[in-house]
């Protein structure tokens, strides 16, 4: 009977760890945050600053862990086939609301893979042009791109790349304002920005981490800025809406995504923390400075503000016929 009576032991420890494991509280070791770019970068600041916070909030280390490479679809795909308890979490970008329609082998879903936790921040973009380029209003770029209408002489505009940030933002742009603007696709914003600068591309429509410096410094002029309100950190520049193209709202952000599946009180004990984190002083005067406005959303709001967000790029994708394989 012996081996029965070993059985019954071994049965009964493997429902106390069980029940042990159901119970345990959440978090108890540390958490790592996936950010899907290299370290240095905008998103990789961001993310280190928030998880300062966090980690103190949730008594447990909040570990940074960059996995670049292709368009953070990297890093993406690893937390959506992660475990869904909580301990891998993805410090997404505005790249996981467009790469859905942008690239059309992913080995995972943007919409349902991923549970919503907390938009951390909102990053408005800046359109910009040389300072000699003579478009001094929107509604000056607007006139001069309809009076070229489909000819050679269209004004050129550069981006970080065909699917980037700043390429989308001006189709998004184009196609309200009812114009054409001419591409001119470089390999990354600093090459880009630096022939604006130049006067080779009078145009660009960039992050305005990239480019409120510039502005300030008198080396790029400042038409509007992306949101449907003006920004905290340059509150003089109007918003496309104010200068003629009524509706125009676009924004870069950072958000926290957990794999789907996560149980809902995981998911608001990270959301919590990240709301407290965000609206910190310090946390919240770092974001500032960087030119991200701090938000901290519900799992609610973020995920309706996400859905909205992969609609509508996947129009603007649509429209401009913008695809990377």
């Amino acid at each position: 009977m012996r081996w029965r009576e070993r059985l019954a032991v071994l049965f009964a420890c493997g429902w106390a760890c069980l029940a042990s494991a159901q119970t345990e509280p959440y978090p108890s070791r540390p958490i790592r945050l996936i950010v899907g770019f290299p370290a240095g970068g905008a998103s990789d600041v961001a993310a280190r600053t928030i998880a300062g916070r966090m980690a103190e909030l949730l008594g447990q280390p909040v570990v940074v862990e960059n996995k670049p490479g292709a368009a953070s679809n990297i890093g993406a795909e690893m937390v959506a086939r992660s475990k869904p308890d909580g301990y891998t979490v993805l410090f997404a970008t505005i790249s996981s609301s467009i790469n859905g329609s942008l690239y059309k082998k992913l080995t995972y879903d943007p919409l349902k893979d991923f549970t919503a936790v907390s938009q951390v921040s909102s990053t408005p973009f800046l359109l910009v042009v040389n300072p000699s380029a003579p478009y001094q209003t929107v509604a000056e770029l607007i006139a001069a791109a309809k009076k070229a209408g489909g000819t050679d002489k269209l004004p050129d505009y550069a981006t970080a790349g065909n699917g980037s940030g700043s390429h989308l933002f001006t189709e998004l742009f184009t196609s309200m304002a009812g114009i054409k603007l001419s591409h001119v696709p470089y390999r990354g914003a600093a090459p880009a920005i630096a022939d604006v600068m130049g006067g080779q591309v009078p145009i660009a429509f960039d992050n305005i981490v990239t480019t409120l410096p510039q502005v300030q410094a008198g080396k790029l002029r400042a038409l509007a800025v992306s949101t449907k309100e003006r920004s905290k950190v340059a509150p003089d520049i109007p918003t496309l809406g104010e200068a003629g193209v009524p509706g125009y709202d676009a924004t870069a952000w950072f958000g926290l995504f957990l794999p789907v599946g996560a149980p809902a009180g995981v998911v608001n004990t990270l959301a919590n923390a990240a709301i407290k984190a965000v609206n910190t002083p310090e946390v919240s005067a770092i974001l500032l400075k960087s030119g991200a406005e701090p938000v901290g959303s519900t799992p609610a709001e973020f995920d309706a503000f996400y859905r909205a967000e992969v609609a509508k790029w996947a129009q603007v994708i649509e429209r401009a016929s913008v695809q990377i394989d």
